[in-house]
């Protein structure tokens, strides 16, 4: 077996069995990529079926030059599940990564926002274009359901059900969850459709997708970041704020306010709640208030 034919057959795996994203599938290939690439640049023969651990170790240990200690950690994941894939197939006996230790990491904190800052950067959207209505809208929907990007742009008006309060999502690996949605956000959701997006021309196959470009065509990733980037440079904000940071600030604020952590994990369609507890390491504060609140020798 050679390996565009193992990657192949990998990627179908991902995508069939799995259920993963296109972008979650991309980051698997290029962990393979990688490897093939100093396979090659080394002259070095081997197959997935016979590469050795002393070839991956080598691999890893020069790829530790080039990247960060989380890349190496993500790389050295993403081989082991290849390999992983190749065992359970039986084209392989044994996994070569199994013993190949990923560098220890600490849990990156993410940043969030605070209510004013996120006030501060809706402020700085400008109404007078029909964009605006549309980009003040997207912001609001962020943050106030918590949505991935890629779940943002997926948004259906079929998924919208206001009158029960809630829209459904479709998330990772095609889970459907549905996430509750405040006055708030279906306010400025309703604006934007009634006042700006009846009166575009929607092509052909984005008749159901909500929030479009100029065009009638659905908004990619990178347009979604490019908003973000270009409102926030225009307010006095100095943190590394994508589209992501709003799903954190998001989960913290409700959090904070005291939710439950596990409704916090079905909101966010987190598979396991120890991926949610990560809102728990960022502001201690409020647990004294809780304790303060609730224990009965407080």
């Amino acid at each position: 077996m050679k390996w565009l034919e193992a990657k192949k057959d990998y990627e179908h795996y991902l995508r069939i069995e799995r259920g993963l994203s296109n972008n979650s599938i991309v980051n698997y290939n290029l962990d393979i990529e990688r490897l093939i690439k100093y396979l090659k640049t080394n002259n070095i023969k081997s197959t997935p079926l016979c590469i050795k651990k002393d070839t991956l170790q080598r691999f890893v240990f020069e790829t530790a030059k080039l990247v960060n200690a989380r890349s190496q950690a993500r790389i050295i994941s993403g081989l082991k599940s290849f390999f992983n894939f190749l065992v359970f197939e039986e084209y392989r006996e044994t996994n070569p990564m199994e013993l190949i230790e990923a560098p220890k990491i600490g849990r990156k904190l993410p940043d969030t926002l605070s209510v004013d800052e996120i006030d501060a950067i809706v402020a700085q959207v400008d109404l007078s274009t029909p964009e605006g209505e549309r980009n003040r809208a997207i912001i609001e929907t962020l943050y106030g359901c918590g949505l991935r990007v890629s779940e943002l742009i997926e948004l259906k008006i079929s998924n919208l059900f206001f009158e029960e309060g809630y829209i459904s999502v479709t998330g990772k690996g095609d889970k459907q969850r549905f996430v509750p949605i405040g006055e708030t956000t279906q306010k400025f959701i309703t604006i934007y459709r009634t006042e700006i997006r009846r009166h575009l021309n929607i092509k052909k196959g984005h008749e159901d997708t909500l929030f479009l470009n100029r065009r009638g065509r659905q908004l990619t990733r990178a347009m979604i970041f490019t908003i973000i980037k270009r409102l926030v440079k225009k307010t006095d904000i100095h943190k590394n704020i994508s589209p992501h940071t709003f799903r954190h600030s998001f989960a913290t604020h409700l959090l904070e306010n005291g939710a439950d952590l596990r409704a916090i994990q079905l909101m966010l369609g987190h598979e396991s709640i120890t991926t949610t507890e990560i809102y728990m390491h960022l502001d201690k504060s409020h647990l004294t208030d809780v304790m303060n609140t609730f224990h009965p020798r407080r």
